[in-house]
């Protein structure tokens, strides 16, 4: 585990923005049973984390995509993140929505997105790689140019790496579910046997709890 995992981890953790209940399992809104979940959007109460966050988005990208032109958030749980980080480098910033607004102009993407601009997609959780992915057409199709996607969190799961590479999408994550777990083990969070469970979870986790 890298430190910028570790600190990362430490802090949602700390603030519960990841709960770890194996023997009390959480429902996903796809239905999956889950001794994990992420919420993310809680990181935006904590001035201190706040700043973290976007010093360390704004790090990455400058990093990585230096001739980055404009920041695009995924709707919702990323608007935030990804407005802080486009005022932090300076830049145009826009939010793609899950569905076209039912009214007015009925817009997929919100903000003034210009064909040709070079886009970082800013992500809060990556699970299985379908709405991430959904922004990342909408972009496209829109005729800009994705340079990359950068995330809060991923749970690793192989299908979204397999939908990342499939789509040409560099994702990069300041934390994912191994150092989590790491960190909930070093802090007595958990204990080996809870570890045992998380780790199997994972292996398949739409069969879980059935």
């Amino acid at each position: 585990m890298g430190i910028l995992e570790k600190r990362t981890a430490e802090q949602l953790l700390k603030i519960k923005a990841v709960k770890l209940q194996p023997s009390n399992l959480f429902t996903w809104a796809s239905g999956w049973k889950s001794p994990i979940y992420c919420d993310n959007r809680k990181l935006m109460s904590y001035p201190a984390i706040r700043n973290f966050l976007k010093v360390e988005f704004a790090r990455i990208i400058l990093e990585r995509y230096p001739d980055v032109e404009a920041i695009a958030g995924v709707a919702t749980g990323a608007i935030a993140s990804g407005a802080i980080v486009a005022d932090a480098l300076g830049l145009p910033f826009v939010y793609v929505r899950a569905t076209p607004k039912g009214h007015g102009m009925e817009n997929l993407i919100e903000g003034d997105l210009k064909p040709k601009q070079k886009v970082v997609v800013i992500e809060d959780l990556v699970s299985t790689g379908g709405s991430s992915l959904k922004a990342v057409e909408a972009i496209r199709e829109n005729g800009a140019e994705v340079q990359g996607m950068v995330a809060i969190f991923t749970y690793g799961f192989p299908v979204a790496e397999e939908k990342m590479s499939k789509a040409n999408v560099e994702l990069i994550t300041l934390c994912n579910y191994d150092a989590i777990l790491e960190e909930a083990l070093a802090t007595n969070y958990i204990d080996e046997s809870e570890l045992a469970t998380l780790q199997d979870w994972r292996k398949n986790p739409s069969k879980w709890g059935i």
